[in-house]
């Protein structure tokens, strides 16, 4: 369990919600359950994320408790104590909620983060660390955006953005990144939409120029 001081700071400094991950919290949940229990408590439990929003989530969660606290009484005392952190994801847009409710995410971009630099090793400098990480986060934010390829050039791409790093300019030494994946990440991120023709008026030419 978090430390009650960590969330209020969260909430005081980041405005943001305490989200505790339902998969860990289904292990605690189920350690109170027996052996030939966990099953149905484990679907009984699930039926409360099945609902399309909030109130209806919190009213399941709390009928599945009751249900559950004349036999294991432990268990429902745990989901009242944790129904406001596993249910916070609810609150946000639906299409937002599979990122949210889990620690998994995370994880999956540590791990990540960890096996591409452990790849490269040593880095020649901060900024080199830059543009590597940075181009993973990126490349994290398309799959959820727009799926990109794994592998590809854009998945490789240095982002320039915290280091002005440009297709035309000098490439830092050290650096590994190609110039045309640089120049499809930095066109997809910087490409600013054409304004309107207006009437009588020639369409303007779109694209970005290097």
């Amino acid at each position: 369990m978090p430390h009650e001081g960590l969330k209020a700071a969260i909430t005081k400094v980041l405005h943001a919600t305490w989200q505790r991950c339902r998969v860990h919290l289904m292990r605690n949940l189920l350690a109170h359950a027996g052996r030939q229990g966990r099953g149905v408590v484990a679907a009984f439990i699930a039926t409360a994320y099945a609902q399309e929003d909030a109130e209806a989530a919190r009213a399941q969660w709390r009928q599945v408790a009751d249900q559950l606290r004349p036999k294991v009484a432990k268990l429902a005392a745990l989901m009242d104590e944790v129904e406001p952190d596993v249910l916070a994801y609810m609150g946000f847009p639906a299409a937002h909620r599979p990122k949210l409710h889990s620690t998994n995410p995370i994880e999956r971009l540590n791990g990540e983060i960890k096996r591409r630099t452990e790849v490269v090793g040593i880095f020649p400098n901060e900024a080199a660390i830059i543009r590597l990480v940075g181009a993973i986060l990126l490349e994290q934010n398309g799959r959820v955006e727009a799926p990109v390829e794994a592998g590809s050039g854009v998945a490789r791409a240095a982002v320039g953005i915290a280091t002005g790093c440009r297709p035309t300019a000098p490439r830092a030494a050290g650096c590994r990144i190609g110039r045309a994946a640089c120049r499809r990440v930095l066109q997809r991120h910087h490409r600013q939409p054409a304004p309107a023709p207006s009437f009588g008026s020639p369409a303007p030419q779109g694209g970005v120029s290097w």
